[in-house]
Order: C-alpha cells, then structure tokens, then sequence
C-alpha cells in the first residue's frame, strides 16, 4: 500500500516535532513507516483492535487543525495512539462503558510508576494458580486504581488469546493462555502510554453523551462493539450489557445528529447489510482485516468490514494522497 503523506506545511511541522527517533518494530506495528510517525502501541489486546485498520484509517485523518478527539468506544486505544501522533489534537476525550478497562487507562495516565512496580510483582509471580488468584478477585470501590490497572493487564497478557470476557456477575472468565514468556511487562511501552495519555479527558461514559458534548470541527471516532455477520457471531460478554440491534440503530442515530452538527466522523463496523442500511447516506469503504480472537483457529482470518465517512470529513482530508 503506497504511502499516505499529508501535503500541507502545518502536518509536515506537527510530524517533525512529534519524531521520536529511530523507529522501532514496536512503534511501527503496521510495518508501513511510510504511513505513519512513530507512536505508541496499544498496552493492551482487544478483541477488534485497530492496528491493523490504521493504514486505511489515516487516510481519513483531517490535514486541518483538530481542536478536539472524541472516541466513545475505547478500547485498546489504538487509533487514539496513533492519531495523537499524526494530528496532534489539542484535547481528547477518550470513553468506554467498561469501567475497568477506563479506570487502567486513567492509571497509566496518573501513577504509570505504581501500575509497573505491582506488573513487576505479578510477572515475578506469574503461575496458573497465581493467574487463577488473580482472577478470583473482584474489584471494589476501594481498591486503588494501580491495582486495578495492574490486574487487568496481567490477565490481558496470561488469558488465552488475550481475550476480555465477563459473565453475568461481572465476573473475568477467561482461561490462562499456553504461553511460554508471556510479555507481562513492558515498561517502556506502558511510560510512552502515559505520556501520550497526559491531558485526555478519561471517562466511564456511554456513547450517547457525544451528542452533548461533541460541536462543530470535533473529529469522532466510533468503534462499536461489530454487529454479528450472523446469528451466532454475537460477542456479548465484552461487559454485562450486550450491544444489540437497537443499539446500532441508536448509534446510527446519534452519527447523523453529529453530522448535523458539523462534526468529523469516522465509524467502523463490520459489512452486513443492517450496517449499509443504517449509512447509506454516507461514504462507506470497504476493508478487510484479520481477526484472531476466536477460539477456533479455522476461523479465524480476514474479514470483511466497512469504515463510514462523512462529507465534513472527507472535506478535512482533501490535502491528503
């Protein structure tokens, strides 16, 4: 895929204050440098992560000046990482609805050093039944937000497939991995997280609220959890609250009522036919990705998916080729 550059003098200043110095395989893991600065890599796996997306996704990448990221859908982070380095927004907004997974963000971002040194304690003691302590625990109102960070990365690195998956009670139930050195630990990885988390805006909040707080030149991104390619493809357990039907269509709505506003708006999700009909009146692009959270290897593979652009958007990015 040739390279993406931005053509204006703004982006080529924002690229060369951002350089971080000889890029590594670690800050370039699309192994497209031509596409991108180098920036930080996700510290977590998360089923539908975006690395892979992100040659596609720059292209849609305003050359403009973004005075505010929106992402409801957080994640692994990834596309926030990466548009932090080649954009350069001046504040982000960054939410998710799981709050475990907001409040390690907020911990990286807050006490880094307290999140590594009980990582260090958790790869020093890392066992099946350690991982099996670990993942007994059930975390409360007053456990520190270290903690919290820490266990939740533990378990993100030692689970099979690196897979987040609660029951009904809220409860992780996912097995330990077949990992010889699982990458528990990476400190490095995780003080550059920090660094470029400085600032954002971190929040357990649902998606809707956008509407209230996103206006006019806001850039926005949605990654939803995908709607299933069929009946059985569901991934409910991402949270206790499933993401179905009604929840596309709502969100489909709070997308069109952002357009309205006069916002930037980039959405990902799988291609069905529910998800065209929602974005009809918009740019859809398709991509293909490779998707290997399922527990069944002669599933796993590429998959169709569609990126859905709006026309404020793709006015942003006419600098771009």
């Amino acid at each position: 895929m040739p390279g993406v550059r931005a053509k204006t003098d703004k982006t080529n200043r924002q690229v060369q204050l951002i350089h971080l110095g000889k890029p590594s395989a670690a800050e370039h893991p699309t192994g497209k440098p031509g596409i991108e600065v180098p920036f930080s890599r996700p510290f977590l796996k998360w089923a539908g992560g975006k690395t892979q997306l992100l040659p596609e996704l720059v292209k849609y990448y305003p050359t403009v000046s973004v005075n505010r990221y929106f992402e409801p859908f957080l994640g692994s982070g990834a596309v926030f990482f990466h548009f932090k380095a080649m954009v350069n927004p001046k504040s982000a907004f960054l939410w998710d609805n799981n709050l475990e997974l907001i409040q390690t963000f907020q911990a990286v971002r807050d006490d880094v050093e307290g999140v590594i040194e009980l990582l260090r304690e958790h790869e020093s003691a890392h066992s099946k039944d350690h991982f099996l302590k670990i993942r007994r625990i059930r975390v409360k109102k007053e456990t520190k937000s270290s903690a919290i960070a820490a266990r939740l990365i533990y378990l993100n690195k030692t689970c099979f497939n690196g897979l987040y998956r609660v029951n009904s009670r809220g409860e992780f139930n996912v097995p330990i991995g077949n990992y010889l050195k699982p990458n528990i630990l990476n400190e490095d990885g995780l003080r550059k997280a920090s660094t470029q988390l400085a600032g954002a805006a971190i929040a357990d909040k649902d998606f809707r609220m956008v509407l209230c707080d996103a206006e006019a030149g806001d850039f926005v991104y949605f990654d939803p959890p995908y709607h299933p390619r069929s009946e059985t493809a569901y991934f409910t357990s991402y949270t206790r609250d499933s993401f179905g039907e009604k929840d596309q269509r709502e969100l489909a709505e709070v997308y069109r009522a952002l357009d309205k506003k006069g916002c930037m708006l980039v959405l990902s999700n799988s291609d069905t036919n529910l998800v065209r009909q929602l974005y009809k009146d918009f740019k859809e692009v398709k991509v293909s990705a490779r998707r290997n959270i399922n527990s069944r290897a002669d599933r796993r593979g590429p998959i169709k998916e569609r990126l859905v652009v709006n026309n404020r958007l793709l006015e942003a990015c006419r600098g771009r080729g």
